[in-house]
């Protein structure tokens, strides 16, 4: 059902950057706005994880640099039926954790210092199992794919309001400049808030810690509105890269409510109840990889 929900919601971006495209072009604008669309798609393909790990300036690290941090994805990996990823670690204060990659054999996951510093080893695992989860669901080409089309219908209403075709309707060239950039944002939120609680629930699956996950998202939404994060600064459209968003508005957010996802999370422990999985506290990682 979540997948058919994402097919649904993706083909009426499609389909709403197409009618834009006809609205101030015909038939023929509506091929060439499918053109473009095909051709930011495939560049993103490719591109889109290097792109963004270099927009963090992050930092590969491996079993020598940072055994513990290293081990931990390692281990969740192979739990997850998943490819070893390539592990990142960004030298930022602001704690957050994300996933990137075309597929999950091209997949890469980071997690900035900020977060290591601040949470417990479980809380980490619990972080990192969600975006495991993420690469398991191929939602980051899912998300890249719905980033691209999303981006293309501003840049495209954007043109429409300076170069309209005056033998159009005038009227109706200027809603659907206006009213599809916001069309579009509103189904792009939709399908991502589909993904984050699916990588919520798998990310569970894969730890075996919802209740680690609960207090993970609980830490980091009480800090992601008081610690700058000079990437999102600089570009807002990065905050639907993490696991929290910073900086952006909840109405406007690309994910769920913190609190409702807290509570999905106790529910689903609440179904492990019978067979509780024993806790330990742990204590943070050590980001310079000091054991």
């Amino acid at each position: 059902m979540n997948g058919l929900k994402t097919t649904m919601l993706l083909a009426a971006l499609t389909a709403l950057f197409m009618a834009l495209g006809y609205t101030l072009g015909g038939s023929g604008g509506a091929v060439i706005a499918l053109l473009v669309a095909a051709g930011m798609n495939l560049f993103t393909f490719w591109n889109a994880d290097k792109i963004v790990l270099k927009m963090h300036n992050a930092v590969e690290v491996n079993a020598q640099s940072h055994p513990d941090f290293y081990t931990l994805v390692a281990r969740l990996a192979e739990r997850g039926g998943l490819p070893m990823p390539r592990v990142y670690i960004i030298d930022q204060a602001a704690p957050n954790a994300f996933a990137t990659g075309r597929n999950p054999e091209n997949a890469a996951v980071a997690a900035t210092t900020g977060l290591l510093q601040m949470l417990s080893r479980d809380e980490v695992e619990g972080v990192m199992a969600h975006e495991l989860a993420h690469v398991k669901n191929r939602d980051t080409l899912i998300m890249t794919m719905v980033a691209t089309i999303a981006g293309a219908v501003s840049m495209l209403a954007n043109f429409g309001l300076f170069f309209r075709d005056d033998n159009r309707n005038p009227w109706a060239t200027m809603l659907a400049v206006l009213v599809a950039p916001f069309a579009a944002m509103i189904v792009q939120m939709a399908i991502s808030r589909t993904r984050e609680f699916g990588a919520d629930r798998g990310g569970a699956e894969i730890s075996g810690k919802p209740l680690a996950l609960a207090s993970a998202l609980a830490r980091i939404a009480g800090q992601a509105e008081r610690i700058p994060n000079p990437v999102v600064e600089r570009n807002p459209a990065a905050a639907q890269l993490y696991i929290v968003p910073s900086g952006v508005r909840a109405l406007f957010s690309t994910h769920p409510d913190t609190g409702d996802r807290i509570a999905a999370l106790e529910a689903m422990a609440g179904e492990q109840a019978a067979q509780p999985a024993p806790r330990r506290k742990g204590s943070a990682l050590d980001p310079l990889g000091r054991g």
